[in-house]
């Protein structure tokens, strides 16, 4: 019988890290510092002492209209304690080279749970995408009868997430 093992990082909290950029799942350089345990320029100067390890597909600098629209998006700090300068985002095979950039115990064990999310993310993506095979062959066989029933899975299948309620005072209605 073997011991489930406690991960230092929740898996929550490395799904709610991971974004979609340039059609990339990627996690950004502060979030995998702060899951390593190590200061954001730290883990940066050890990525460009290792550049040659980290090909455009593993790493990207985003670009200033990226990163505002991020900030539009997520709270990230502006003022003068929050970040100046544009973040690097990581793909999942940049997040597998940098354990042999940050040669940490914690940062192979951050590492290992960060692959772990992205083997469970592409898992549900394809089996939603299966989902969406099946319906399509039960929908061929079954007559128009039930053609109702179909566009209503589907429109539940497709249905897009809905934003976060903002955490706050309203500004009072004029």
């Amino acid at each position: 019988m073997t011991t489930k093992k406690t991960s230092l990082v929740p898996r929550e909290r490395i799904f709610s890290a991971i974004l979609a950029i340039r059609g990339e799942k990627v996690l950004l350089d502060a979030t995998l510092a702060e899951l390593y345990g190590v200061e954001t320029r730290v883990l940066v100067q050890a990525v460009k002492r290792n550049l040659d390890r980290f090909p455009d597909d593993f790493m990207f600098h985003l670009t200033s209209e990226e990163f505002a629209n991020l900030k539009s998006q997520v709270v990230i700090s502006s003022g003068w304690g929050g970040r100046r300068t544009e973040p690097y985002a990581f793909t999942e095979q940049g997040v597998a080279m940098l354990s042999s950039v940050l040669k940490s115990a914690r940062a192979v064990q951050v590492n290992v749970e960060i692959m772990r999310a992205f083997v469970r993310l592409r898992r549900a993506a394809d089996q939603h995408e299966e989902l969406v095979l099946r319906l399509d062959a039960l929908e061929e066989r079954y007559d128009k009868q039930f053609g109702q029933v179909f566009e209503a899975i589907r429109a539940l299948i497709s249905e897009k997430v809905k934003p976060k309620r903002r955490i706050g005072f309203a500004k009072a209605e004029e």
